[in-house]
């Protein structure tokens, strides 16, 4: 007797795959390569739960069945292991991130083993390993030895620029740069000291230091993104974030803006995500123009998409942090001013762009000068206007913008109306498709296009503006203050960065004694006694010795979480290599992701800057490739059912959901776990759960305190996180894997019902049973031809998995299997070839059954070896048809005729058969009426 003892087997083929590397990729081989990757995980001290693994399995039935498809198949997973959670804990505990990294990697490896994935883990990568951070550090310094060529619109080493220096200066180079860049000849240029050279460099360079606007989180000790803010707080704890000025590492992706734009249409990804990309880059056209400033030197200058309507400008507004602010703002107003910045520093740049409702501002007591009628515009100040973003400037047009117009409005400052015909007396009027220029001098008359073309020529004519394209995006702050990411290989001479020799990468972490910052403010490298760099010995030395001159300070920021992302993806190619990023051979070989499965979260981060470093490496001659997946899908999340209790406020009482409506109570959500299916709550387990319920009072209906649910995110924080680990060892990676799949669209959000399990394990236990129908419910399975119908279940099965594997609708995959094998047992099929096919279309979704039985049919190979079965579609090609046979309207039997066969035959065929002769009684049919394939119908 053989039962379906879903434990022992997983376990046994997990060891199988482990011990024989049944998944590790070759990168020298005659078969076609296909390369699957997922984003990798940042290993969490909580684990995974079952939403987790969502896309992992969606990515490994589809790496398995194009190992099936006979391709070479590298489906690699690593940790992105630098991150604030450990440090947190550190800073908590004293215990060194590292260690805590390391525990969770090993929890993450056993989970993962668990559900048995296809990885081939002999190419793993920690991002915070040293060996793999050396190439993070590495392609750190090619971008600071780069710069960006305009005219060619490609990165080239710095070296080219400075002999363009030494030759011709910089007044005909077009290159990227920052806003203020002296120009010199090249005379000047050699006269200059290094020191003046460098720093003029570093304007140029792709990565390069500066003073920059960021958002300072005190409590954390670091810069975050602005994705790590989530309403003005940051994500990670929620603490406040405030804007503040620091010198920072940047990275100028801003040179590659059109790029990342244009080749958007060149790969195969999600719509939503790459409109989420080209909305983020915000490429806009217009004009570039400068207001002078009334009594003092100097300009305002402005980017607008709207110069035909620079005769409505009726006041300039500044970012409270603008630099021209402290200079011009009046004695008068300095005390508003101030109060309204320092206001303005505690609000997130996403809090600020977010909030179309709230109106503030304060006057600075300056005025701006304009350009073609002379008049004195008031310069205001106020927090929708962004300094990172454009110039940190805005002409301020209140008939044209409606936000300019409600602040107007509110500061009773004039709207003059420049369009012909329009009402403005309620709202600004925006249509510039149908606008006609009115009090405008000599544009009066013009449409949009016509009068922008007009003020163009005008501007530039006076010198005081051009035509310009202007983009959203900003570089990128590269600098975190923290212990736990990777470290610079960057060190300080008179002040300005010099870069460590590729020889002496990594450049690793120091030990210190505390995870937070110094008590000056440093970063926590700043704690480090042994934290300075020998030039002349190339090694790390106590920082007492910096005084001696050849010791240097190093660099105490580190690195920010997207760094060791950018990248990775070309290092599994040839992990182990430790003079390359990877070998020419094998980045020839597998050029770049074919399919990469994640999250839409990550649209404007990790796969943005990803994008960025890999064009940058491209355009230098690292990688063959300037894209870094060809195809990407966004699986969904994998929402839990939250458990609700209510508490009757002001008490400790606690009501049962049907009778809560009689009471005013407070939701409280609890473990998820307490409760059954029938969402009845263990009450004697809630007591032992929490101490606030050990003496609670709970009113109960029917007997039963019966919870509330909740559709939401899976988190720790709901209770409502359900453990992989858990359905595995009650159901079988095989049930979980499959039941992931049939919960609907892998792009899709669906909710977590673990009571639904059950009919996708009960399937296993059929399929299993298929193969053992024999006495005592042994293996079993017979030679010879199969039928007609268990060659057309078969091939309809074949056709349709393989549609719905090829378009990721793995949920309708797991409903035909369950037909087929619904058709095959009523057909009691026990032929060899229909069932060894079926197991091998079964496998890519639960590969440990189908290992059992594919051995047990004999095979000493891996099933994942086996050729994916063939589609023949004569098998569905019908050769006969089953006729109604009716008696004056109503059908008395049925009657299997070939398909082929003509009416005369088939008259013949019905008036001949025992049945009619029985109906009609020795009477002679009125007629006959045949309708080839379809009815049969005697009359009479």
């Amino acid at each position: 007797m053989s039962k379906y003892h879903f434990n022992d087997i997983e376990a046994k083929w997990q060891k199988f795959w482990a011990e024989n590397q049944t998944f590790k990729a070759s990168n020298e081989s005659d078969k076609p390569k296909y390369y699957v990757l997922d984003m990798f995980p940042y290993p969490s001290g909580a684990g995974l739960h079952v939403g987790h693994p969502l896309g992992y399995i969606a990515s490994d039935i589809y790496s398995r069945f194009k190992r099936h498809q006979g391709y070479n198949v590298l489906h690699p997973m690593g940790y992105d292991s630098f991150g604030l959670p450990a440090e947190q804990y550190a800073i908590q505990t004293g215990q060194h991130p590292r260690k805590t990294t390391e525990e969770n990697i090993a929890r993450y490896r056993e989970q993962l083993d668990k559900i048995g994935f296809s990885f081939d883990w002999s190419r793993e990568v920690r991002t915070s390993s040293p060996d793999y951070y050396k190439w993070t550090q590495w392609i750190f310094i090619q971008l600071f030895e780069s710069w960006y060529c305009k005219g060619h619109s490609k990165a080239f080493p710095i070296s080219e620029l400075i002999k363009l220096f030494e030759e011709e200066g910089n007044a005909k180079i077009n290159a990227e740069c920052d806003a203020k860049v002296e120009t010199f000849t090249a005379e000047e240029w050699n006269n200059h000291s290094e020191e003046h050279k460098e720093k003029i460099l570093l304007k140029y360079r792709l990565t390069y230091l500066a003073e920059t606007e960021v958002n300072w989180c005190p409590q954390l000790g670091t810069v975050l993104a602005n994705d790590e803010i989530v309403n003005g707080v940051s994500e990670r704890g929620g603490f406040p974030v405030v804007r503040k000025r620091m010198k920072q590492w940047s990275m100028r992706i801003t040179a590659y803006a059109q790029r990342l734009l244009d080749d958007l249409d060149t790969i195969d990804w999600p719509q939503p995500l790459k409109d989420s990309q080209t909305n983020w880059i915000g490429r806009s056209e217009g004009a570039s123009v400068q207001f002078k400033i009334k009594d003092h030197d100097g300009h305002i200058e402005v980017f607008t998409t709207r110069p035909d309507t620079i005769y409505g400008v009726s006041f300039m507004t500044l970012a409270p942090e603008h630099d021209l602010v402290d200079r011009i703002t009046t004695m008068d107003q300095r005390y508003d001013v101030s109060q309204y910045i320092e206001a303005t520093a505690k609000r997130s740049e996403r809090e600020r762009m977010a909030d179309v409702k709230s109106i503030s501002g304060v006057f600075t007591g300056a005025y701006a000068i304009h350009p073609f009628t002379g008049e004195d515009i008031p310069i205001w100040i106020g927090d929708y206007v962004l300094a990172g973003y454009g110039t940190g400037a805005v002409m301020s047009v209140p008939c044209g913008d409606q936000r300019d117009y409600d602040f107007a409005k509110h500061f009773n400052i004039p709207i003059p109306n420049i369009f012909e015909g329009v009402d403005i007396s309620e709202e600004a009027y925006a249509d510039k498709e149908n606008t006609i220029i009115a009090n405008s001098d000599f544009i009066n008359g013009l449409n949009y296009a016509e009068a922008t073309r007009k003020i163009i020529d005008a501007l530039e004519e006076k010198g005081q503006g051009e035509g310009k394209i202007n983009y959203r995006l900003r570089d990128a702050v590269f600098s975190r203050q923290r212990y736990w990411g990777e470290p610079f290989p960057v060190y300080y001479k008179n002040g300005l960065p010099q870069m460590i020799d590729f020889e002496h990468l990594p450049l690793t972490l120091p030990e210190v004694e505390k995870y937070l910052p110094t008590e000056d403010g440093e970063p926590p490298l700043g704690r480090a006694d042994v934290w300075a760099w020998d030039s002349e010995k190339n090694v790390v030395v106590p920082n007492h010795k910096v005084d001696h001159e050849t010791i240097f300070p190093l660099e105490l920021n580190t690195m920010p979480g997207w760094a060791g992302s950018s990248c990775y993806m070309f290092r599994y190619m040839d992990p182990g290599n430790g003079a390359e990023l990877a070998s020419e051979e094998a980045m020839k070989y597998w050029e770049n992701v074919d399919l990469y499965v994640g999250g839409s979260e990550h649209a404007t981060s990790h796969l943005l800057y990803s994008r960025f470093w890999v064009k940058f490496l491209f355009d230098r001659g690292v990688l063959k490739v300037n894209e870094p997946v060809k195809k990407l899908i966004n699986q969904g999340m994998i929402l839990g059912t939250s458990a609700i209790v209510y508490r009757i406020s002001g008490t400790n009482k606690y009501v049962s959901n049907g009778l809560k409506g009689e009471y005013q109570c407070d939701e409280i959500r609890v473990d998820v776990n307490l409760v059954n299916a029938s969402d009845e709550i263990d009450i004697e387990a809630l007591k032992n759960w929490q101490p606030q319920f050990a003496d609670a009072e709970f009113i109960l209906e029917d007997g039963k305190y019966i919870v509330g649910r909740e559709v939401e995110k899976m988190s720790k924080r709901w209770f409502n996180v359900v453990n992989p680990d858990d359905i595995c060892e009650q159901y079988g990676a095989d049930t979980l894997r499959m039941y992931e799949m049939f919960l609907g669209p892998i792009d899709q959000a669906k909710p977590w019902n673990t009571a639904g399990i059950t009919g996708v394990h009960s399937f296993l236990k059929k399929l299993w049973k298929l193969y053992h129908s024999g006495e005592n419910e042994s293996f079993m399975v017979s030679e010879g031809e199969a039928s007609k119908d268990s060659l057309k279940t078969l091939h309809k099965t074949i056709k349709k998995v393989e549609e719905d594997i090829e378009n990721f609708s793995f949920n309708t995959s797991v409903s035909t299997f369950m037909i087929a094998v619904n058709e095959l047992t009523s057909q009691k099929c026990t032929n060899r070839d229909v069932l060894s096919n079926l197991i091998v279309l079964i496998s890519p979704y639960a590969p440990h059954i189908s290992e059992e039985i594919w051995q047990k049919l004999g095979n000493t190979e891996s099933i994942s070896t086996a050729p994916f079965p063939k589609f023949d579609a004569s098998h569905l090609v019908e050769s006969s048809k089953e006729y109604p046979i009716s008696f004056n309207g109503k059908m008395r039997f049925k009657l299997e005729l070939p398909l082929d066969m003509g009416k005369d035959d088939i008259e013949a065929a019905v008036l001949s058969h025992e049945k009619t002769k029985q109906y009609l009684d020795g009477r002679t049919p009125k007629k006959v009426i045949v309708v080839p394939g379809k009815i049969v119908n005697v009359v009479g």
